[in-house]
């Protein structure tokens, strides 16, 4: 399992200085986001000052480019920044050096800032796979269907090629994109969802479909059976469509809670140097209300 190694800092670190820390999330369309919240009580836990900013560019009053959104960053003393959707490859050019996970991933989510350099990490690749590991521990591992190239869906497949997956089937509504990752995993894009799922044990949604902003489905419920594991990296809503269909086939489901969990109990420590509470940032996500 590739795994990025986190070295733990002093309190009086640059990146921790005082027992302060400032991070944030860059992305678009970001308002409902649970990270926020897990970090500053997590945080407030462990006695560090610690605040987590919204760099929403849906809501910026003012355009500003990636670029200069890092680099703003990184002077108001931020120790990081998570990177989402639409940022998590465009953000690689802008750093000076990658973890072995975001290497081969090609895709960023946590950006440290330390020691004037900028470090590229993926944390949704650990972060997937510790979720299937905890949900999942007895899901067959033969063939598994993923809906979505993207970043997500890069780091999803890594992970599950790292968990013993066999073969893994690929499926994008970009038929490029879907044979990069395949090449890169050693898997198999597919065209044919029905015979794709058909071979597949298990269904991983890598793709936005089921969000409350983009309802539906990337994969038919005709296809479903009830011998196929079903996970979804969407959390909000946590019961997506796909997985109330499954769940209607009698299947055992993943939502896409403990991905998120647990990429930001990784970068949690990325940006503080201190070992979080899995349990407890697990605990404040459950207390959040159901996005409307």
């Amino acid at each position: 399992m590739v795994e990025d190694p986190v070295q733990t800092p002093a309190l009086d670190a640059p990146r921790t200085a005082g027992g302060r820390v400032r991070v944030g999330l860059v992305g678009r369309g970001i308002q409902l986001s649970r990270t926020p919240a897990m970090h500053i009580a997590e945080g407030g836990a462990l006695g560090l000052e610690y605040s987590y900013d919204l760099i929403d560019l849906d809501t910026l009053s003012t355009e500003a480019s990636l670029a200069e959104l890092l680099d703003r960053a990184e002077a108001d003393g931020f120790a990081g920044l998570n990177v989402t959707f639409p940022f998590k490859r465009e953000v690689i050019a802008l750093l000076d050096e990658l973890s072995p996970a975001a290497q081969k991933v090609g895709a960023v989510n946590t950006v440290v800032f330390s020691d004037g350099k900028r470090r590229g990490h993926n944390t949704d690749f650990w972060g997937f796979a510790e979720s299937l590991r905890q949900g999942l521990p007895e899901a067959a591992r033969n063939a598994v269907l993923l809906l979505g190239a993207g970043g997500a869906g890069g780091a999803v497949a890594h992970a599950l090629r790292d968990e013993g997956v066999a073969r893994v089937f690929i499926y994008d509504q970009n038929p490029d994109a879907a044979a990069d990752l395949a090449q890169a995993v050693d898997g198999q894009a597919v065209s044919d969802l029905a015979t794709a799922a058909a071979d597949a044990d298990g269904i991983v949604n890598a793709t936005p479909m089921g969000m409350a902003k983009l309802p539906g489905m990337a994969i038919s419920a005709d296809l479903i059976e009830a011998r196929h594991w079903v996970a979804d990296i969407v959390y909000f809503p946590r019961e997506t469509e796909l997985l109330a269909a499954a769940r209607a086939k009698g299947c055992r489901v993943l939502d896409g809670s403990g991905m998120a969990v647990f990429q930001a109990v990784r970068a949690f420590e990325l940006f503080s140097g201190l070992k979080p509470d899995a349990a407890r940032m697990r605990a404040t996500f459950e207390t959040l209300n159901e996005p409307n």
